[in-house]
């Protein structure tokens, strides 16, 4: 029986290694969708969402009152968040916006926001996709960890950002962790995807495709809170304010209002 089944094992061998099909090679399973907001409908889906408002700076001395009505719409299969000039004033309250936070939280996997930077009228604009760490009521910002997946100011037109704030690395700092100006020529007014590829071990950020990568950062050699507080789950932020310390860099064009963001989605891969 023995020298049977060794024969057969030879036989299945020698016709595996002669075989015109290659064998296939077993393969890492492939990402799943997780969690995801098409924005199909006309109202914002409450149970993924709530808007953080307030007229306070919020803490870089912009000028927008986040409102939770008047500056968000769904339609047409998209999200626009909408800045808008309310007073002849450039004061803190004269321009109204939208913030919203997600009620979902995320550690890890592959994360896509397709999304539309208003079109390129003026300087004063300040959009941003970007995600806290969900500890930040407890430990307060910049400890609990900021992961900026898009950040866009539009005196700088053409250019967008990608940033990773910790309590180690941060813009108060001057030592973020960041690309810096990444030149994108149809940035405004053209949808692009905007990508998070977020291991245990590496962040990395794409444009439109996972194989265009234009900014990755490695967990340190001896990680802790203060300089990788990127091991626990983040929320979502998708806002766009009105001047601030960088937006308002050189001042605001009144002429740009009003002034969308759109997002087509926001999806999670695991």
């Amino acid at each position: 029986m023995k020298k049977l089944a060794l024969l057969v094992l030879c036989t299945t061998l020698f016709y595996a290694c002669t075989s015109s099909k290659p064998i296939p090679i077993p393969q890492p399973a492939a990402m799943k969708l997780v969690y995801s907001d098409e924005f199909d409908g006309n109202t914002l889906d409450a149970t993924k969402w709530l808007y953080e408002t307030g007229k306070s700076g919020w803490g870089n001395n912009e000028l927008q009152d986040y409102k939770s009505s008047g500056n968000v719409q769904v339609s047409n299969g998209t999200l626009k968040i909408i800045a808008k000039k309310i007073a002849p004033t450039q004061a803190v309250g004269s321009y109204t916006s939208a913030r919203l936070n997600s009620k979902k939280t995320v550690k890890y996997g592959k994360i896509e926001v397709r999304a539309k930077i208003p079109k390129h009228l003026g300087n004063g604009l300040w959009p941003a996709i970007w995600m806290l760490g969900d500890d930040i009521s407890t430990v307060g910002w910049p400890k609990c960890g900021e992961i900026d997946i898009m950040e866009y100011v539009s005196y700088q037109p053409k250019t967008v950002f990608n940033t990773l704030h910790s309590n180690a690395n941060n813009h108060t700092l001057g030592n973020s962790l960041g690309s810096g100006p990444i030149s994108l020529t149809n940035a405004e007014g053209e949808f692009h995807t905007y990508g998070l590829l977020w291991t245990e071990t590496s962040i990395k950020f794409y444009i439109d495709s996972p194989t265009n990568i234009t900014y990755s950062a490695n967990r340190p050699a001896n990680p802790t809170n203060e300089n990788w507080p990127f091991a626990k789950p983040h929320y979502f932020l998708l806002n766009m304010a009105v001047g601030g310390d960088w937006g308002g860099t050189n001042g605001v064009n009144d002429a740009v209002f009003p002034a969308t963001l759109e997002i087509d989605y926001v999806r999670v891969y695991q």
